[in-house]
């Protein structure tokens, strides 16, 4: 009798659980889809993925894109290849600001793809994110001057 109503505890508990975890996950799905539809948000990044040559570990290092419906800053390392432009010693990373223009969000079955395009001073950057409902996201950044790039790392609010 004792086993019995241990047994109807732990599944009355495992049953609780379960619809906690998932009443989290649907308000960490909400709160990602609010923030990428703010377009306000700021992209941390992890890691450097570059094309050729090993991962780059960023933790610590402040390396960040921050995102508003008016401005794009992105202060990030670049690791690659440069086509044009360049001079030795000079480079300032994947570094640049201005104005988010053809700002795109799809929900996908697995989380959300956000792709945008920002003139800096002298080159067009592509950026492209793809995050799950976690907030953990690869972001990649195209230009005419170098190669692409991507980053791992997660997407949060500017207020944090």
């Amino acid at each position: 009798m004792k086993a019995l109503r241990i047994f109807f505890a732990l599944i009355f508990l495992f049953m609780f659980g379960n619809a906690n975890a998932q009443d989290k996950t649907e308000k960490t799905q909400s709160s990602i889809a609010t923030l990428l539809n703010s377009k306000s948000f700021e992209f941390i990044a992890n890691t450097a993925i570059p094309l050729s040559g090993p991962t780059k570990n960023l933790v610590g290092s402040n390396y960040s894109i921050t995102f508003s419906p008016e401005m794009v800053i992105s202060n990030m390392p670049f690791y690659g290849r440069a086509y044009s432009g360049m001079i030795m010693g000079r480079d300032k990373g994947m570094r640049f600001k201005g104005v988010p223009e053809n700002f795109t969000l799809i929900n996908s079955k697995n989380g959300y793809e956000v792709t945008t395009s920002v003139k800096g001073e002298n080159d067009t950057y592509v950026i492209s994110i793809s995050t799950g409902n976690s907030g953990f996201a690869t972001l990649s950044i195209s230009s005419n001057d170098r190669g692409t790039i991507s980053y791992q790392g997660e997407i949060i609010s500017i207020n944090n």
